[in-house]
């Protein structure tokens, strides 16, 4: 059995909105926007490089309805890079890619074969001996197993299957196309490329089961290193897997232990360590950074009333540090008081009535009715873009209608500018 290699990609999200930017920093934003292009390009850059003999892509090509139809247009152009080189394509449409009616009508590249959504098949490629088994998804919300229906493997050939499921739901994405590793391993293949679990991980060797993650990460829930696969076959064996990193940006969470700080210049201190780490861990790309901020503190309540100026500090590092090397999405406050509820409530001053009040909305059925009934209405005018990816934990619980975490939220921070407050005059 000949020897080969080949490009094993999927979820490349073409176009997606990047979530969680700011237009304080345009430029930056605009390269974020750009980032899952760019990715792609440099995908087909190292197809080309290394004279692979195909690309496989396990689907969600796009990320739904086009904004700009250049977005097709975009995925041609490269497709065409690939034509000229002599190098096929191999494609399925995931749920994202069935979601857009312009999917089936983008006329691509004759390079480009692209799997049924009607039944599982099979593709053959001249002068080598692999066979590639794949199916498309007709709608969004594959419910069915689609295993089963997958061709048997053919005799004296390296088979492949291409497939985009949720395999049981892994990594909390919804489980379409459902199925079980067992039962990817039994069919007989000797490489399943994957798609729709934006982390990559081989599941499997020999045969190998693998999901080869998202292209690019595109926020704060997808964060580190970002690839696509290239793998190495010899004498009809899978010899090697190598990464293959083209992501231009990439996303982390930063922890901040601001136990030991004594005034804001620690904190300030802390984070500018905490941003040059993900900068360095970005290895020469973009950083997009949240910083969370940790530990015990009598800064807590100060830090809790002063969201802007943290965030307006750490910008300014990253500003520092060189606009082309990081951003700065978002801080998160997660630090603890000294003084915890239970001390409070004992306290004769203001802070003490307020602890009081707050105990007592938490637990008065008239007080709770009430709040529901307002902010349901105002979480239901949400668009639904921000209802599905909401992460801030009050937005989250008043979209959820979680209203003791909403009523606690709500007053930590009322308690936090008091204090603020108080302890600035």
């Amino acid at each position: 059995m000949s020897s080969f290699r080949f490009i094993h990609t999927a979820d490349i999200h073409l176009d997606s909105p990047m979530r969680g930017l700011s237009e304080d920093v345009p430029e930056v934003a605009e390269r974020l926007r750009l980032a899952t292009r760019e990715a792609l390009t440099a995908l087909v850059d190292a197809a080309i490089e290394r004279a692979v003999d195909f690309v496989v892509i396990a689907g969600d090509v796009y990320d739904g309805d086009w904004r700009d139809y250049q977005t097709g247009v975009f995925f041609v152009r490269q497709m065409q890079r690939l034509a000229a080189a002599a190098i096929p394509v191999y494609l399925i449409h995931g749920n994202h890619d069935a979601q857009n009616q312009m999917t089936r009508s983008l006329r691509l590249p004759d390079n480009v074969q692209t799997f049924s959504a009607e039944a599982a098949e099979t593709r053959t490629i001249d002068g080598l001996d692999i066979a590639l088994h794949g199916a498309s998804y007709a709608e969004r919300a594959v419910t069915d197993n689609l295993v089963p229906g997958y061709p048997e493997p053919v005799a004296d050939a390296f088979n492949i299957g291409v497939l985009h499921t949720g395999l049981g739901g892994r990594g909390g994405h919804e489980n379409y196309a459902p199925c079980a590793l067992d039962e990817l391993t039994a069919k007989g293949y000797d490489y399943w490329a994957l798609g729709h679990v934006h982390g990559a991980e081989v599941l499997a060797e020999h045969p190998h089961v693998v999901f080869s993650g998202n292209l690019q990460g595109r926020s704060i829930r997808e964060t580190g290193a970002k690839s696509a696969y290239e793998v190495i076959v010899e004498d009809g064996r899978v010899a090697e897997l190598r990464a293959l990193h083209c992501d231009v940006a990439r996303w982390a969470e930063q922890t901040v232990d601001v136990a030991a700080a004594e005034d804001f210049n620690d904190v300030f201190g802390a984070m500018r360590s905490a941003i040059e780490a993900g900068v360095e861990a970005a290895e020469g790309r973009l950083a997009a950074i949240r910083l969370r901020l940790t530990g015990t503190t009598p800064l807590h309540d100060r830090l809790l009333a002063s969201p802007d100026m943290l965030l307006a500090e750490a910008r300014t590092t990253a500003a520092g540090l060189g606009a082309d090397s990081v951003y700065i999405e978002k801080i998160k406050l997660a630090t603890d008081p000294e003084q915890d509820a239970a001390t409070r409530r004992t306290r004769a001053d203001a802070l003490g009535e307020l602890q009081r009040l707050l105990d007592e909305a938490s637990n008065d059925a008239d007080i709770r009715e009430m709040i529901e009934k307002d902010v349901r209405r105002l979480a239901e005018r949400l668009p639904h873009e921000i209802r599905e990816h909401a992460d801030d934990p009050l937005l989250r619980a008043a979209i959820d209608g979680d209203t003791a975490t909403l009523i606690d939220g709500a007053g930590d921070y009322l308690l936090a500018r008091l204090a603020a407050e108080d302890n600035a005059s």
